[in-house]
């Protein structure tokens, strides 16, 4: 634990109900820090150990950040300011530049750091000329940008920030919790695969991370392998029309949507699947999803965006596909479920991937290490 008179005061923006947002709060919080988060959303799991939580605007049910921001901006600015000014934290660290970002760089408190995600910088700001503001506003006031890829850097900086603040931060994984165990015959009767091959997705249901590829691959897999059945762990937007898709297929026997899954679970449910798959659109670094299965073990299936083949290399430790492509995803499950050894040899080897590059202890640190200095920066210049 940190002493005395190393503890920091620290106030997060960021998403409640998101466990990236949580894993960050939990860190500081375990490490003796005093810690704030304000958020609009309330978190998933209450029990969050010595957290102070602030939850903000979002009166309507608004989902879609542009509106939100300009029905809720304002209420959240006030309610912001007045609680950034009642704890006088030693500093800010907002997570996702077009929203947490910009409500945290309006308050205008410094040292203020910001936390790219991946969508909030490869994608939003080319959808609209405002978000594209937003962005170029948010990065220009933040003293230190962190993110998690070095294409994603490279996009930070084209977004017209100072090279010198942007520091590659990896998410990380808790490879104590995520680790590869016994095959959880009970989980597997409870879920009614005992006896079935499964594969597992663990995105979540909205358009970015193209779901739909995955269940118009599993015609094809049953095909060839009858015997499988596929989970999909999570929530969205989008989990209507997938559902309506799965119901039109006439897959509900052999798709089972199990919703929002507490982050303390998901090993048991990895544990229970052969197979890991994600068919996202976009990801900045490795996803949290992926590196967890591969912490667990589990052989990967995942598609060629951002610097996913710094960690996945194909035939080696996984396998890469192009993006919606279901029969190519289908052929590669088949190979999978066919070869017991190959399963075992890549999920052995992305275990290790995990352990040697992404420790989540490891990263925190460097996220603590980079606290005191800026704070300490920030002084000096004030003085």
């Amino acid at each position: 634990m940190v002493t005395e008179k190393e503890k920091l005061k620290i106030c997060f923006f960021g998403n409640a109900a998101s466990i990236h947002t949580i894993k960050w709060v939990s860190y500081f919080s375990k490490r003796g820090h005093e810690v704030h988060l304000i958020s609009y959303e309330p978190p998933q799991n209450p029990e969050i150990n010595n957290l102070n939580l602030y939850l903000i605007g979002k009166k309507l049910p608004i989902k879609l950040w542009r509106i939100n921001t300009l029905v809720n901006l304002p209420l959240a600015f006030i309610q912001a300011k007045r609680i950034i000014k009642k704890i006088n934290p030693d500093i800010v660290n907002a997570h996702y530049v077009t929203s947490y970002g910009h409500l945290a760089a309006l308050v205008g408190f410094h040292p203020l750091v910001i936390t790219a995600w991946g969508s909030d910088i490869l994608i939003t700001p080319k959808e609209s000329s405002i978000a594209r503001l937003v962005v170029k506003y948010v990065l220009k006031r933040a003293d230190l940008i962190t993110c998690d890829a070095e294409h994603m850097k490279k996009a930070i900086i084209d977004w017209g920030a100072n090279p010198l603040k942007i520091k590659i931060i990896y998410f990380g994984v808790d490879t104590q919790k995520f680790s590869p165990g016994e095959g959880e015959n009970e989980l597997k009767r409870e879920l009614g695969v005992s006896g079935f091959k499964t594969v597992i997705s663990l995105r979540s249901l909205e358009p970015v991370y193209n779901i739909e590829s995955l269940i118009k691959a599993v015609p094809f897999v049953l095909k060839e392998a009858p015997t499988t059945k596929f989970i999909i762990v999570g929530k969205g937007t989008y989990e209507k029309e997938l559902k309506a898709l799965v119901s039109e297929m006439k897959l509900e026997n052999d798709v089972k949507f199990l919703g929002f899954i507490l982050n303390e679970e998901l090993p048991r449910y990895l544990r229970a699947a052969d197979i890991y798959v994600s068919t996202s659109l976009s990801d900045g670094g490795i996803a949290a999803s992926t590196a967890e299965a591969m912490s667990c073990g589990l052989p990967v299936i995942i598609t060629d965006f951002g610097e996913n083949r710094n960690w996945v290399n194909d035939r080696i430790n996984g396998l890469i596909i192009p993006a919606k492509s279901p029969k190519i995803l289908a052929k590669k499950i088949i190979l999978l479920l066919k070869n017991k050894e190959l399963r075992e040899e890549f999920g052995k080897r992305g275990r290790e991937t995990i352990e040697e590059k992404n420790n989540y202890y490891k990263e925190m640190e460097k996220v603590e290490k980079l606290y005191v200095e800026i704070i300490k920066n920030n002084k000096k210049n004030i003085g």
